[in-house]
């Protein structure tokens, strides 16, 4: 038990604690302490000592080492080596009779203190005993915690398009190791042959879940080739949901062996939307590329067909691109940007330049023809960096017939000027998180007014430039289908209403309009009225039940009068044309409603006027999902890309359309 100094302030009070007087003393006692309390009064306790012995004991403050043990009763040097108290205990027995017993009497309490820390220290390091093998036993598999772990895990592998081979990795098992010593990381296989399709089987089933009650939808699709050249067709499905929330999924990049004909492609994709129980009758439209057999498949399937806008601005950039007094500027454009791609040495050169002529440091852009606007930005990048790289090319014998003259940079900057603010339409355009398709019009309108407009200062290949671009253009578009399905488009989006569409058509428009809303209309009635399915016994039951209430009816028909025919005929075409002139006052309200900002969304328009204008949102909850683009499409094939590398090429494909459909979805 540990004693404070301050409790015997003084020499003599250990004996007034034991109960004696100072009588009890002999008077040479007496004046010997009293000799010696000047010594002993100033002394100090030993250092970190917790032993009641040291009451009675301590050291000079001079004793900076604490190496002479002085009594306290009697001032005299006790030896004692290492902080041994055996030796304290037997001078205060034979000197000082009374201050032992005192101390004897205080042992017990001391001695239960340090039986009870004795317990508590073995109790802690049994606990820390049963700590260390619960660090050290591995999780069970199927526990909560392990289960949790290795679904992060597959999520990380799929969502990152992350090789498998992965979690064999001592790097990775070390990190794992880090984080959790418990968990043990399962093998390759058991990830790709279990946990990956038990995430994916998951995910459809939800996914199947979510779009099960769509009313309407449109899809994209594509075909692409892989790495190891096994051909792919993707199909994504894009929609609006009840709150007017913009959705999209990737449903599939299935294998697709089979000869690419537009017969075979017709019914690869009617399979796939089977396989997902989808009605092609709330199909909307099919956003597709230009390619020939794609286009007669959607025809053969009867289905509604936009084309898609990117490939058609940079088919018509490509057309505007054939003119001969471009091709010198473009050839010089293409080698300066590859005589900088393979040599270290000129990167080098030409970042000083950069910095002594103050331009930013970036670097060449290298035209991809199937990526579009590639060339725009290959063209826009040699500009910016003209000087500099003149300056490099001309210090170099072998490069110095690469530097552009002045008429090779006026061709560039024409070509420049014309393309350089397509190239912005196009991103925007591409885009699957917001509505585009009503886009189109008004975009047309203003390549035609504004942005592809002659101007007086243009040259003459800029002019022509664009005069090409427009003619192609609006060609492509002039197809009766593709300007009704966008002028419907533009009528149901709230910022543009019927600003853009042809003056000649708005009737029509209008007319066909309320007609799709009757349409609508009907089938959502017909749907309600609709019986539930009955169960056999119900069913039996029922057809029991029929069967007397016919042969009551037959024995008491009646002969119906000519007139309650006319009666009948006369009151369903009441209604009908009463939901028209319903229908008709709704769109015209709806078209003079105040205008709309174009920065708005007009998903969250509708979702703030849906209430006023019921029949109208349905028609635009129909028509808005549509994308302009077959980029999601695209999109697919570039997540493809990234799963199907060198070092995966051997990936079976009905696990690639897995990983792709999971890298998407997830």
């Amino acid at each position: 038990m540990h004693v404070d100094d301050a409790t015997y302030p003084r020499n003599l009070e250990p004996r007034a604690a034991a109960g004696c007087n100072e009588s009890s003393y002999s008077s040479s006692s007496l004046i010997n302490m009293a000799e010696n309390v000047s010594e002993t009064e100033e002394l100090v306790k030993k250092t970190g000592a917790t032993s009641i012995i040291w009451t009675w004991f301590g050291f000079k403050p001079s004793d900076e080492q604490q190496k002479n043990i002085l009594c306290r009763v009697c001032g005299a040097k006790v030896p004692a080596k290492s902080g041994n108290t055996t030796n304290l205990f037997y001078h205060l027995k034979t000197k000082h009779v009374v201050e032992y017993q005192h101390c004897q009497a205080m042992q017990p309490s001391a001695k239960s203190s340090t039986k009870n820390a004795g317990q508590k220290k073995q109790e802690l390091i049994q606990t820390s005993i049963q700590q260390s093998f619960s660090k050290g036993t591995p999780y069970i598999r199927k526990s909560p915690r392990w289960i949790e772990i290795t679904r992060a895990i597959t999520v990380y592998l799929c969502k990152d398009m992350v090789p498998f081979q992965t979690v064999e990795r001592r790097g990775f098992k070390a990190m794992i190791r880090a984080i959790d010593p418990r968990y043990e990381v399962p093998s390759r296989k058991y990830f790709t042959e279990t946990e990956m399709p038990k995430l994916y089987a998951e995910l459809r089933e939800n996914v199947e879940k979510e779009l099960c009650d769509l009313k309407y939808f449109a899809t994209t699709t594509d075909l692409w080739s892989s790495r190891t050249m096994e051909p792919f067709l993707s199909l994504t499905i894009h929609y609006i949901t009840d709150d007017w929330n913009l959705g999209s999924r990737c449903l599939q990049t299935s294998y697709f062996p089979a000869e690419h004909t537009a017969e075979e492609i017709a019914q690869g994709l009617k399979e796939a939307l089977e396989s997902w129980g989808f009605k092609e009758e709330s199909q909307v439209c099919i956003t597709t590329d230009n390619g020939t057999n794609v286009v007669k498949a959607a025809s053969l399937n009867d289905w509604t067909r936009l084309q898609c806008f990117g490939h058609r601005l940079h088919l018509a950039i490509e057309k505007s691109m054939k003119d001969p007094r471009t091709d010198r500027a473009v050839g010089v454009c293409k080698k300066i940007v590859s005589a900088f791609s393979y040599s270290w040495k000129r990167r080098k050169e030409l970042k000083k330049a950069q910095a002594e002529h103050h331009l930013p440091f970036h670097r060449l852009i290298t035209e991809t023809p199937t990526r579009w606007g590639s060339r725009q930005m290959m063209i826009q990048r040699v500009l910016e960096q003209e000087k500099a790289l003149s300056q490099v090319l001309k210090a170099d014998k072998k490069t110095k017939h690469l530097v552009p003259t002045w008429q090779d940079t006026d061709v560039l900057e024409s070509i420049s000027r014309t393309l350089g603010p397509l190239l912005e339409f196009t991103d925007a355009l591409s885009g699957e998180d917001y509505v585009s398709v009503s886009y189109v019009k008004p975009v047309l309108h203003l390549f035609n007014n504004t942005v592809l407009a002659a101007a007086d200062d243009d040259t003459e290949l800029t002019k022509d430039m664009k005069r090409v671009i427009l003619e192609y253009l609006n060609e492509k578009y002039s197809d009766p289908k593709t300007v009704d399905l966008l002028d419907m488009a533009s009528l149901v989006d709230p910022r543009f209403k019927d600003a853009y569409i042809a003056d000649d058509r708005q009737e029509f428009i209008k007319t066909r309009a309320v007609a799709e809303i009757l349409s609508l209309l009907e089938v959502q009635a017909a749907m309600v009225r609709e019986p539930l399915p009955h169960t056999s016994t119900e069913a039996a039951a029922d057809g029991a039940e029929a069967a007397e209430v016919a042969v009551e009816s037959q024995s008491k028909k009646v002969k119906r009068s000519l007139g309650s025919f006319f009666k009948k005929a006369s009151s369903d075409g009441t209604a009908a044309l009463a939901d028209r002139e319903a229908i008709e006052v709704e769109l015209r309200s709806y078209l003079q409603t105040m205008q709309v900002d174009g920065e708005t969304d007009p998903l969250d328009w509708w979702r703030l006027y849906q209430a006023n204008f019921p029949r109208v949102a349905r028609l635009a909850q129909k028509y808005l999902c549509i994308p302009a683009t077959s980029a999601p499409s695209e999109r697919a094939f570039s997540i493809g890309g990234n799963i199907v590398t060198c070092h995966r090429s051997l990936l079976k494909p009905e696990t690639v359309d897995k990983l792709v459909f999971l890298a998407n979805n997830l």
